[in-house]
């Protein structure tokens, strides 16, 4: 089976030859995958900053849509033709960019049907990030300040529907591009993050009293301290370079568990037309080294895709 992948660690992505999906275990699905998701965090996996479970050489990509093959004996809730989406880490055999995907029965859920295969690919990582920082971590409640900073983004977006769907009140960075559908994920209040003075402008908008809670899903320095965060606040961040924690600032970094039933309750958001994810590149499985420049560049105006 031909994947897109790395022989060693640290090498460039390319095509590469492995054995064909070993038997199912019991509680397995075998996936034909139609399309898979490209993430920054699959530069992670390639440099080995981040175990998923496969050891080189190996597949990357831990997130795709597809149809179910075949079911291992105790899987009850899919059968063949089924479309469905994953999240499979830790990887069971190898990863997502390839034709065929062994994933644990249990993480998977249903793709809407109105949604397109290459928006379903790219819809488990951020989704479950995003609620995941609101839910988990942060705790955001209906009636609270929450800012996002870096909403421009595909996390950033659904952090700012979920949020909003939560009753928060949102007010979010991005750039003048990005601030028309920001505004229509629910953001109360946009702010151009190229502006100097943004934080003085979040301070602005809650009458120096700070918001209670922070999202970040943008490199930020400094700058994110100096937003007015209300004492006692809570700052969530999915980059690698959270600001110091001070004025009683609770600051946590957030890594993404994988759950079957959140993924559930995200997809059927998601077949409402509660959540929507951008995407602005299909790449074919021969030109996965392009892709993942283009995101781990940073250059992506939305989410990127392979289609073996």
């Amino acid at each position: 089976m031909q994947v897109a992948g790395i022989g060693r660690i640290g090498d460039r992505v390319g095509i590469i030859e492995l054995g064909e999906p070993r038997p199912l275990a019991d509680d397995e699905v075998l996936l034909e995958v139609m399309v898979a998701g490209v993430g920054n965090w699959d530069e992670f996996v390639r440099t080995g900053g981040w175990d998923v479970g496969a050891r080189p050489p190996m597949a990357l990509g831990v997130e795709a849509a597809g149809r179910v093959m075949a079911a291992g004996r105790a899987v009850s809730d899919w059968a063949p033709g089924d479309a469905v989406m994953t999240y499979p880490v830790p990887l069971r055999d190898q990863g997502t960019w390839a034709r065929r995907l062994i994933a644990p029965a249990g993480l998977l859920a249903r793709k809407p049907q109105g949604a397109s295969w290459e928006a379903a690919a790219a819809f488990p990582v951020p989704a479950l990030t995003a609620e995941q920082v609101l839910s988990d971590t942060l705790h955001v409640r209906a009636g609270e300040q929450l800012l996002v900073h870096g909403a421009s983004g595909v996390t950033g977006g659904l952090l700012v529907a979920l949020a909003a769907l939560r009753g928060a009140q949102v007010t979010a960075t991005a750039g003048p591009s990005s601030q028309q559908r920001v505004t229509a994920l629910g953001a109360r209040h946009v702010i151009d993050y190229h502006d100097q003075d943004w934080p003085a402008q979040v301070r602005a908008i809650t009458a120096n009293r700070g918001v209670d809670a922070a999202a970040n899903a943008a490199p930020v320095g400094d700058r994110l301290d100096r937003t007015g965060g209300a004492a006692g606040g809570r700052l969530a961040t999915i980059t690698s370079d959270p600001p110091g924690e001070e004025r009683g600032i609770t600051v946590s970094s957030i890594y993404i568990r994988p759950d079957g039933n959140q993924l559930r309750e995200l997809a059927t958001r998601f077949a409402d037309g509660q959540l929507e994810i951008p995407v602005a590149a299909s790449y074919r499985l021969a030109d996965a080294a392009q892709a993942l420049a283009l995101v781990a560049g940073g250059h992506a105006a939305g989410a990127v895709v392979l289609t073996p």
